[in-house]
């Protein structure tokens, strides 16, 4: 289903083909966390259509195979809005794709839709992390299954693991809280 709204919102931009969509998603949108092959996208392509969310025309071309360009309809205009606008539940895991995408795709609706949805990850995260970055709950006794196993050195491991989820989830914070004072302190009209 998340397909679905990466194109919804890619095509609220612009008129696309299913070879465009693909091309932007491996471009300017690569680091959204969509890498699909086209034959994934030309099947949406074709849900969307018969849902009524999109609509194409073939544009001819010269030497090439003819291409189907998608726009938007009305009904599509709703569901991407609908979907911006409902309620964003942060996953258990950090940097979900959930996020993003109703980051980007939301946002770009509404400016307030991009505030709410980082301020709600943000809040969450603060309220899911570690103050001080220790780990908790660490068992005092390892009892190991196999001879390879050195309990010291697994202790060593799982910190180090663990700490590398936390410097990365504290440097998702920090940019959960600069993209929040940025979007708060520009006004609506204001050029990005």
């Amino acid at each position: 289903m998340h397909l679905d709204f990466v194109i919804l919102g890619m095509l609220a931009t612009r008129r696309l083909s299913g070879y465009d969509l693909r091309r932007g998603m491996e471009g300017q949108l690569r680091f959204i966390g969509y890498g699909v092959q086209l034959p994934q996208i030309y099947r949406r392509l074709g849900r969307l259509t018969e849902q009524g969310f999109v609509e194409f025309e073939v544009d001819p071309r010269d030497g090439r195979p003819d291409a189907k360009v998608y726009t938007l309809t009305e009904s599509g205009r709703q569901e991407l809005v609908a979907w911006a606008r409902s309620p964003y539940q942060p996953a258990t895991r950090p940097m979900d794709p959930d996020f993003i995408l109703r980051f980007v795709f939301g946002g770009q609706i509404d400016r307030q839709i991009a505030i709410d949805v980082v301020r709600t990850e943000l809040e969450y995260r603060l309220a899911n992390v570690s103050p001080d970055g220790r780990m908790h709950q660490y068992p005092d006794h390892l009892d190991a299954q196999i001879p390879e196993i050195d309990p010291t050195f697994v202790r060593e491991i799982h910190l180090l693991a663990h700490e590398w989820g936390y410097t990365s989830v504290r440097a998702y914070v920090t940019w959960l809280q600069l993209t929040l004072i940025r979007l708060e302190g520009q006004s609506p009209s204001a050029p990005s």
